[in-house]
């Protein structure tokens, strides 16, 4: 059973209509109660549930000229939208990459103080998520990279690998590591005496007194360690040769002078020492050299370059005399007479074709006389008909080369005028260092 509304105009309410405005005379409630509708009742006709209540008028009475719309409007010229920027990210702008993750990954790669690398990626992952920032992954790799480097050296430090490690940097790329020692340096090895192992060094200015001097490097190719055995060969054939090109003048190299060479082993080879270090030093390991003996382009004049160059032309072919005696090889040592003999009066042109300075062009006019002179006798040598014969014009020829008018040439010049020892004795080379090739080598 329903029960009927109470009497009256009574409309039900729309949920979305804003509620009537206030007024003596609200609609359905006249204190005399509802009248019939019609044209000739004062108050408002019923009104419809969907439409926008009617406000009091300042037109006496009368509606708005304008239809009001159900929201406020804006001022002329505002935007009835919110302004950009208020509550809108601009499109396309992304969010900021953390910089603590960034230095963590950084930490894990180079695996350097991983403990702080680990603590860096932690850090960089809540300041991540706080943040809402980009560098997550970043900052995982670089905490996970970091763990793995700690582990290591937690192992290195409990199996005594770091104590080699740190070794083997120090001596690979420290300053004064024996790996960077360069051609024209002088150094003292620490110790009494130059020993058989060198990893520490003392760079020395080479006017004072000191235990080495480098005159040539020697770069070896390959991934591999090359072994012992081949590496001393190479130390062997090159640096006693290259000597030649940083001591120019041999009769500089007195007899206290010896070569010696620094090879990488297997365990330096893996720390990047790739190269031989040949040296001079003293014969005696505990003696000391004096001085540079650097005489090359970068120290003499034209005047010493030409001389030394045209004496080291004779040299070289005079250093190939043959082992056997000219009683046991006749042949072989008129053949070898007779290259001498070019060589020489070839060179003595050269002299004799050079604008000497005011000082030394009488001393080498009378050398290059001398030299036309032996290169005469070397070529009687050549047709030497027996041994006795051939020795006669040997020794004159040999006679001039290292005799008085050399020694005045050289005083004029400025170069060493003390004539070097050729006596081979002690199995070493012929070139005045004395030294012995079997105990040159020395490793790094």
């Amino acid at each position: 059973m329903s029960i009927p509304p109470p009497p009256g105009p009574h409309q039900p309410q729309d949920p979305y209509q804003p509620p009537p405005p206030p007024g003596p005379y609200a609609q359905g409630s006249h204190p005399q109660g509802p009248h019939p509708q019609g044209p000739s009742l004062q108050g408002p006709s019923p009104q419809d549930p969907f439409a926008p209540p009617q406000q009091p008028s300042p037109y006496g009475g009368q509606p708005y000229p304008y239809a009001q719309g159900p929201y406020p409007q804006a001022p002329y010229g505002a935007s009835s939208y919110p302004a950009w920027g208020q509550g809108y990210s601009p499109y396309g702008r992304p969010s900021v990459i953390n910089g603590v993750a960034i230095a963590a990954l950084v930490l894990g790669i180079l695996c350097f103080l991983p403990g702080v690398g680990l603590v860096l990626g932690i850090v960089a992952l809540a300041q991540i998520r706080k943040r809402g920032e980009r560098g997550r992954g970043m900052a995982v790799a670089g905490a996970v990279l970091s763990s793995v480097g700690l582990a290591l050296w937690v192992l290195m430090l409990a199996t005594g690998g770091a104590a080699d490690f740190w070794e083997g940097f120090r001596a690979g790329a420290g300053p004064g590591s024996s790996f960077s020692l360069a051609k024209g340096d002088c150094f003292d090895v620490p110790g009494d005496s130059f020993g058989s192992d060198v990893h520490d060094v003392d760079e020395v200015p080479c006017s004072g007194e000191h235990d080495a001097e480098v005159f040539a490097t020697i770069p070896l190719s390959g991934r591999d360690y090359p072994g012992e055995d081949e590496v001393v060969e190479v130390a062997d054939d090159k640096c006693f040769t290259l000597q030649h090109a940083y001591a120019m003048d041999p009769w500089a190299l007195t007899e206290e002078v010896d070569v010696y060479y620094l090879t990488p082993t297997s365990e330096s080879w893996s720390w990047g020492d790739h190269e031989i270090t040949c040296v001079f030093g003293n014969v005696d390991e505990k003696g000391t050299l004096t001085g540079s003996l650097r005489a090359d382009e970068t120290t003499l004049d034209a005047d010493q370059l030409t001389f030394l160059n045209a004496m080291a032309a004779v040299d070289e072919t005079l250093f190939e005399e043959p082992d056997d005696l000219p009683e046991e090889d006749l042949a072989g040592n008129r053949a070898w007479a007779g290259d001498a003999g070019d060589v020489t009066v070839a060179q003595a042109a050269v002299l004799g074709g050079h604008t000497w300075s005011v000082t030394a062009r009488a001393p080498m006019a009378a050398l290059v006389k001398d030299m036309r002179r032996s290169g005469k006798e070397w070529a009687a040598a050549e047709k030497a008909s027996d041994a006795d014969a051939y020795y006669r014009h040997y020794e004159i020829a040999y006679g001039v080369v290292d005799g008085d008018t050399t020694v005045t040439a050289r005083e004029a010049l400025g170069l060493a005028t003390t004539p070097p020892d050729y006596e081979d004795d002690s199995g070493g080379s012929v070139d005045g260092t004395g030294g012995d090739d079997g105990d040159s080598g020395l490793n790094v």
